[in-house]
């Protein structure tokens, strides 16, 4: 992805329209393809200063897809009385440096820390032992699992990157997935099983935190089961995926 940077400088008693006239702009950005993302930003120390950010697919979708493309005769219309206060307009490269600020708590604190997340995994696996479809699969399970599945939920949740460094992180979890041939009801009755531990052990049930965590159960059960099959060739080497209130981070190779 790239991101493209349009910096303006518009007159205060020309603001009112020039961001209705990017409202309406914004109509083919969100039709488009190459868009990923976009946001119109004014600056509150001098407010004739406007940013908008555009994320696209790549430059060359944004130049030779979007710009060559049906959608964007609609978008030059709207911008086009604005262009001569453009400032700065260029293609940005993201880094790999980026993140949360502190002003949002993790899942891994939302939930209640590791601690949280050991009785959860406690009482989850008793289920499991106990129940005639995912049993099997855990018939010689190490009496030390429930404690790394709940480490390995830590670090993915924001917390201690304890499964990295004590037990081999993302390779080592694909390891344990491998050749298994899990089923899809294997697969639903374990993400079953986990939402009736979690209400059982008291984890948060506010529906923001338990979207998120569900979503990372559904998407990482999926991916365990895609692992599993014989003849998979899954990425080898990849980071723990850190997982937040809604979104689900892609691997990087």
């Amino acid at each position: 992805m790239i991101v493209e940077y349009i910096r303006y400088r518009i007159p205060a008693e020309a603001s009112e329209e020039f961001e209705a006239a990017y409202g309406r702009a914004a109509r083919s950005l969100a039709e488009a393809p190459q868009c990923v993302d976009y946001e119109l930003t004014r600056c509150v120390d001098e407010p004739v200063c406007y940013v908008l950010r555009i994320t696209w697919t790549s430059a060359e979708d944004h130049l030779k897809g979007f710009r060559a493309g049906a959608l964007f005769p609609a978008f030059l219309k709207e911008i086009r009385p604005y262009v001569e206060q453009i400032e700065e307009m260029r293609h940005y490269e993201q880094t790999p440096v980026r993140g949360v600020g502190g002003s949002v708590p993790s899942l891994h604190e939302w939930a209640g820390g590791t601690e949280a997340l050991e009785r959860l995994t406690d009482r989850f696996y008793e289920l499991v032992k106990a129940d005639d479809v995912v049993g099997p699969l855990f018939a010689h399970m190490d009496p030390a699992h429930p404690r790394f599945v709940a480490m390995w939920l830590a670090e993915v949740f924001g917390g201690p990157a304890r499964y990295t460094g004590e037990r081999g992180g993302y390779p080592h979890m694909l390891g344990m997935h491998r050749g298994r041939a899990i089923s899809e009801r294997q697969r639903r009755r374990w993400v079953s099983l986990l939402a009736d531990a979690a209400d059982e052990v008291g984890l948060p049930d506010d529906p923001e935190f338990r979207a998120a965590f569900m979503g990372y159960i559904e998407w990482g059960t999926r991916l365990a089961l895609a692992n599993s099959q014989p003849g998979a060739s899954p990425v080898e080497q990849a980071p723990v995926p850190r997982w937040g209130w809604g979104v689900a981070p892609p691997y990087q190779g």
